[in-house]
C-alpha cells in the first residue's frame, strides 16, 4: 500500500489583506516539519498541492528542510473552499451575528462553523463560487486521484476543510462532526492515511511531532 501524509498549509496571514500567504511563523512550521521528515528519513516520490499559494509555500518549506527538489504538482481538487464568499452570505441572512471589530479570533470561528452548517444545508443566499456538494466532490475526486496514482509516498499540502472532507468521505462523519474536525486541524500538522487503488485508510490524524518540543510549543496555530 502507498502512503499519503496530507498537511495543512503553514499558518496564513490572518487579519492582513492577503490571507493566502504563510506568515514568518508559517514558513517556520514548513521548515521544522521539512527537518523532523527527514530525521525519520520519510521520503516522498510526489508532492501535490491545491493552487493556493499556502499550499505551495507550505509545500516549499517542507522541501527546504527537507532538501528535496522535487516538482510539485498542482491538484485545484485540494483547494479550499471559499469561505470569506460563505461567511458574507451567512451574514446577509444574521447580520447580527458580524462579530465587532475587536472581537477574539474564537468569535470568527463560531461565525465560520455557523456559516458552514447553513451552506451545506443550502441555506444561503446568492450564488456562491460553489455548492457544499460540489466542495465535498471535488475533494472526493481529489483522493481518487491519488489513490489511482503509480506513487507510494505521497505529500499533499491542502487546507483544513479539504482535509474535514477527507475524513468525512473516508469515516461517514456528519457534516456537524466534519466540521468540528476542521476547526480543530492545526497549521502543518500531518494526517497519516495508508492507500491503495480501493481507498484510504487512516493511520493518525492532526500530528504536530515536529511542533511538540518545550522550544516549539508556541509555534501551535489554527489560523
Amino acid at each position: 500500500m502507498g502512503q499519503l501524509y496530507l498537511v495543512r498549509h503553514g499558518q496564513a496571514s490572518f487579519g492582513a489583506a492577503d490571507y493566502d500567504k504563510l506568515s514568518d511563523v508559517g514558513i517556520k512550521q514548513s521548515e521544522l516539519l521539512g527537518e523532523y521528515f527527514a530525521q525519520r528519513n520519510i521520503r516522498f516520490d510526489s508532492i501535490i498541492t491545491g493552487d493556493m499559494l499556502r499550499h505551495k509555500e507550505t509545500a516549499s518549506g517542507i522541501q527546504k528542510g527537507l532538501s528535496c527538489g522535487l516538482a510539485q504538482e498542482i491538484d485545484a481538487g485540494w483547494n479550499e473552499f471559499d469561505f470569506n464568499a460563505v461567511v458574507s452570505a451567512y451574514l446577509q441572512v444574521f447580520p447580527d451575528q458580524r462579530p465587532a471589530s475587536n472581537a477574539p479570533r474564537a468569535a470568527f470561528y463560531r461565525l465560520l462553523k455557523a456559516a458552514m452548517l447553513a451552506w451545506s444545508k443550502g441555506e444561503l443566499p446568492g450564488a456562491l463560487p460553489e455548492t457544499w456538494e460540489q466542495f465535498t466532490g471535488r475533494v472526493k475526486q481529489a483522493v481518487d486521484n491519488v489513490c489511482a496514482s503509480e506513487a507510494k509516498h505521497v505529500l499533499v499540502a491542502s487546507s483544513g476543510g479539504a482535509i474535514a472532507i477527507t475524513m468525512m468521505n473516508m469515516l461517514d462523519l456528519s457534516i456537524d462532526k466534519t466540521v468540528n474536525f476542521n476547526l480543530q486541524i492545526k497549521n502543518t500538522s500531518v494526517s497519516h492515511f495508508y492507500f491503495n487503488k480501493d481507498g484510504i485508510q487512516l493511520s493518525s490524524f492532526n500530528n504536530v511531532g515536529h511542533l511538540d518540543t518545550p522550544e516549539h510549543i508556541p509555534l501551535i496555530t489554527y489560523s
